[in-house]
């Protein structure tokens, strides 16, 4: 897709390139895949972390929350058989 300037000052188009790949063909959707952005982080925790931190993104998961609340991990925490 090409834009040309409207104040006519450049005779150069603009090339709008984002997104663009080369396998895939000009007006196909994007492809949606899931990005992780921390990666897995869990390496150096202990195997009870281990388990804290995956249950905790599960439920993120399910529930569609980038954060969550106190309220919310003492739930996770709990459903993993944790208590006072």
């Amino acid at each position: 897709m090409s834009v040309g300037m409207s104040d006519g000052q450049s005779n150069y188009p603009f090339i709008q390139r984002r997104g663009m790949s080369a396998d895939v063909p000009q007006g196909s959707p994007p492809s949606v895949e899931r990005r992780n952005q921390f990666g897995n982080c869990y390496d150096g925790l202990s195997p009870d972390a281990q388990q804290l931190a995956e249950a905790i993104d599960q439920y993120k998961l399910q529930n569609r929350r980038r954060f969550i609340t106190y309220e919310e991990m003492l739930s996770v925490i709990k459903s993993l058989g944790y208590h006072k």
